[in-house]
């Protein structure tokens, strides 16, 4: 049990604290450190950036930002208006973030405001990287959430996705020209997006429009590989990431040329695989530093959709009627009709090929994101998906520190944003506490006994109320 209290103090007593917080490399400022307004004793740190594990640590925080991680034996009194949390020997790691979510999906998903957000957060996850959403619903969650009217993680967000002539999916925007790829790069930056989001089936001279145009705007663009592409030209264009290891597949096959304009496949794939070619792909990657979203848990849970038995899932209840009942079988449908045609013994094999690809991207120095794809997907639930898919990276080969890292420290440098991805001092206070360490076991990461998000202690009596909330919701939905 986290126990939580208040502490009475005078002032005298406070002038301790800012004492002794100088005194152990609290970060220095112009001015004496503010007070704390919540502060967490005696729990274990670990860094994900390398791994190190720290006991009996205090972390103070004032407002959304932390300002000390020290001994909690190192002396020094804590101010009576700050919240004290005993953290009684638990591990705390940075919040996770899921770099791959669609929230606002059109009439597919419904659900994002009282189901997605609430249900990630409970889950540990306090930032998203949402990769195609309608555009005025999305913009408005990533501002209602900054400004604290709205429960949901932190979001960097593209708005709708650029794909086709003929559009497969919800929050899209069509695109045949060069000219319509351009426009489209300026409505959405215009608008605020944060990145660009690119499908499967852009033209490839509207690619290269479009990678042109994120170029001279300063804007990031990432996606799909299309299918014109090779992936080696997408990677010297400037795409910062590739989801689902699209692009990476078809450059490792000796059929790539082919494959640019016919069709693809597991067995085709796998009929076609050169190491040679992946190597050196492989090692253009890592040059560029072409991140790797695989999505593991989703692209298992496509290939072998019709083996796995998704109705004993206990996170199910958090899933919409409409999701269950609605979307999963038209998923379902449209997946066994389109792409698992191929005999299930050959898809089981591309599923492990998937993950030995993973670990030879690692060991070759390509950086890997963790991202679900959720809930755009069989099964595919906000929040629990994400730890399913750290599993994932461990099923193949990676070490929990590895899979932590993309879940924690590397959004951060891929982001650009080195106040997070880490607990220490001047970071931004957004904080998973759990009972047991993910570096013994990575399915320890579900252990969750608090979050802290922006600040705000969410006990895990509070985060149970999220869940009873999100369940009821799904109920209606």
């Amino acid at each position: 049990m986290i126990l939580v209290h208040n502490t009475v103090t005078s002032a005298a007593r406070c002038a301790l604290w800012l004492i002794a917080a100088l005194g152990c490399g609290a970060q220095r400022s112009p001015g004496p450190p503010a007070e704390p307004t919540l502060v967490i004793t005696n729990v274990t740190v670990i860094d994900p950036r390398d791994g190190r594990v720290m006991p009996d640590q205090l972390i103070a925080i004032r407002g959304d930002r932390i300002i000390d991680v020290r001994s909690a034996h190192g002396g020094g009194v804590v101010p009576s208006t700050a919240r004290v949390v005993d953290g009684g020997g638990k591990f705390v790691i940075p919040g996770l973030w899921d770099m791959h979510i669609h929230t606002f999906f059109g009439t597919w998903v419904p659900g994002g405001e009282d189901v997605t957000l609430p249900l990630l957060v409970a889950n540990g996850v306090t930032g998203v990287r949402d990769m195609g959403s309608e555009l005025e619903p999305i913009l408005r969650a990533r501002a209602a959430i900054a400004e604290h009217r709205m429960l949901g993680p932190r979001m960097v967000v593209a708005g709708p996705m650029l794909d086709g002539p003929k559009t497969q999916f919800p929050a899209s925007i069509a695109i045949t020209t060069p000219e319509d790829g351009r426009r489209a790069v300026t409505m959405l930056v215009g608008r605020g997006v944060d990145f660009i989001k690119i499908q499967s089936y852009v033209p490839r001279e509207a690619y290269f429009a479009i990678a042109d145009e994120c170029r001279k705007r300063g804007v990031t663009f990432v996606g799909h590989v299309p299918d014109a592409v090779r992936g080696a030209e997408a990677a010297n264009a400037g795409q910062k990431s590739f989801e689902h290891l699209i692009g990476i597949f078809e450059g490792s096959s000796t059929a790539e040329d082919a494959l640019l304009t016919g069709p693809k496949g597991p067995a085709r794939f796998l009929d076609t695989y050169d190491a040679g070619k992946e190597a050196v792909l492989t090692r253009l990657l890592a040059a560029r530093e072409v991140w790797q979203c695989p999505t593991l848990f989703w692209e298992r849970g496509q290939w072998l959709v019709d083996a796995i038995d998704v109705s004993r899932d206990p996170d199910a209840l958090y899933a919409p009627v409409s999701w269950r009942e609605q979307s999963w079988p038209r998923f379902t449908a449209s997946i066994i009709k389109e792409l698992d045609t191929d005999p299930l013994a050959v898809r089981q094999r591309f599923v492990e090929h998937e993950l030995a690809l993973v670990r030879r991207l690692s060991a070759g120095g390509v950086p890997l994101l963790a991202g679900t794809d959720t809930p755009a997907g069989v099964d595919v639930i906000p929040g629990p998906s994400l730890h399913h898919e750290l599993q994932r990276f461990v099923d193949a080969g990676l070490s929990p520190l590895a899979a932590l890292q993309a879940a924690t420290s590397n959004p951060a440098r891929f982001l650009g944003r080195p106040e997070l991805g880490t607990v220490a001092p001047g970071k931004l206070a957004d904080l998973v506490v759990l009972d047991r360490s993910p570096l013994v076991d990575i399915a320890n990461t579900r252990a969750i006994a608090a979050v802290v998000l922006a600040g705000r202690y969410l006990s895990r009596a509070e985060l149970d109320g999220i869940l009873r909330d999100v369940a009821a919701a799904a109920r209606t939905r």
